[in-house]
């Protein structure tokens, strides 16, 4: 079911006492509106809480008038949620809430009294960054995307059929899903196929986007990750069955300073942890549907280590370019860094030049990875 929050966030604006009227629209929708903010903001009785609220009221909202404007994003949304509940097979209840958060998440998923909820704030999806409001400026054609991962997560929580631990640990804390206690509770393993399978899921259900858009980053981010697999999987592959909040943290979280992501000497990217999840389930993911891997079991995986941990990954078909992504993808970042060092190789420093020739070499291998399917030479 879809809920549009967003009308009332916005008359909250235009009444006289904002704040009040704020108050009031938070008890109308407090066992939602609690459980986003002890999730993904911070917990709304503390002292603080005044202070976020009284910041997201006075914030500009130019950007997000415009977009409801420009695009119906009701109808968007609910044929997003329609996709997602087919393509995934849902047996559970699920509803996808549109509003206007406080700069936090951007999406995210919750379980509130057994039911599962997706939510996303618009103010990140307006396509301007909006630095008052914390708005990232994501497009808002990625809607499908977000809400196909979210969806995803909400499932793989409550389905009857679903085998993920975390349906587990929900259950556990009477039909409730707590970002923290899960995150202190789940293996690495599982916090990471977790994101994982949510990946596979937005690109069943949602194709078309570029790989990086279903993981979260920027171009730039995802080929620095993509460069640092060896050193990720190196230092994943110890903790992969340890728990601890600082785990999910340190690889699934972003905003955290460089020496708090420090690991194996060296700092880890922003998020990796969604790179990692999606090297786990991506060989399983091939091999089934997505309402199969979405609903798989971490010990299901059982070829991850080998796979997507481990040096090699189990053999593939070979693919003609123009329809294998990862290969046409790679092959461009071949030639553009031929292209470049042909043109500054008479300037680079012998340093320079030692980290192309690496740089080379490494994405030739990942050419013949992804040619071959992984096959060794």
């Amino acid at each position: 079911m879809l809920v549009n929050l967003v009308p009332e966030f916005l008359a909250v604006l235009a009444a006289p006492d904002p704040a009040a009227a704020y108050h009031a629209y938070f008890e109308r929708h407090k066992p939602v509106l609690s459980s986003y903010w002890h999730n993904y903001v911070l917990e709304p009785e503390s002292p603080h809480a005044e202070q976020v609220i009284a910041a997201a009221l006075a914030a500009g909202r130019a950007d997000l008038q415009r977009l409801l404007e420009d695009v119906d994003i009701g109808a968007l949304a609910d044929e997003a949620l329609r996709r997602a509940l087919e393509r995934l097979e849902a047996d559970c209840a699920v509803d996808l809430y549109l509003m206007v958060g406080v700069g936090a998440a951007n999406a995210g998923e919750l379980v509130v009294d057994g039911r599962g909820i997706a939510f996303v704030c618009l103010e990140h999806f307006t396509g301007r960054a909006n630095p008052q409001t914390y708005g990232m400026g994501l497009a808002p054609h990625l809607l499908p995307l977000w809400i196909a991962h979210e969806v995803a997560h909400v499932v793989r929580y409550t389905s009857p059929t679903s085998r993920a631990e975390l349906r587990r640990l929900v259950a556990d804390l009477g039909g409730r899903y707590d970002y923290w206690d899960t995150g202190s509770r789940a293996t690495l393993r599982e916090l990471l196929v977790n994101e994982g399978a949510a990946v596979a899921a937005a690109q069943a259900v949602a194709p078309g986007f570029e790989p990086w858009q279903y993981l979260g980053y920027t171009r730039r981010q995802y080929r620095r990750t993509r460069e640092l697999d060896a050193f990720l999987r190196r230092v994943a592959a110890p903790v992969l069955d340890q728990t601890g909040l600082g785990l999910r943290l340190r690889f699934l979280c972003g905003g955290l300073t460089p020496a708090a992501r420090l690991m194996g000497g060296r700092v880890l990217p922003e998020r990796s942890g969604y790179y990692l999840g999606w090297r786990l389930v991506e060989n399983y993911a091939a091999e089934h549907a997505a309402a199969s891997t979405l609903r798989a079991s971490a010990d299901e995986f059982h070829r991850a280590d080998d796979r997507a941990l481990g040096i090699q990954t189990a053999p593939r078909a070979p693919d003609e370019r123009r329809r294998n992504r990862p290969l046409r993808e790679v092959l461009d970042d071949l030639l553009e860094h031929a292209r470049d060092t042909a043109r500054r190789a008479k300037q680079m420093t012998p340093a320079e030049l030692d980290y192309a020739q690496q740089r080379l070499e490494w994405l030739a291998d990942e050419v013949w990875r992804a040619a071959t399917g992984g096959q060794p030479g």
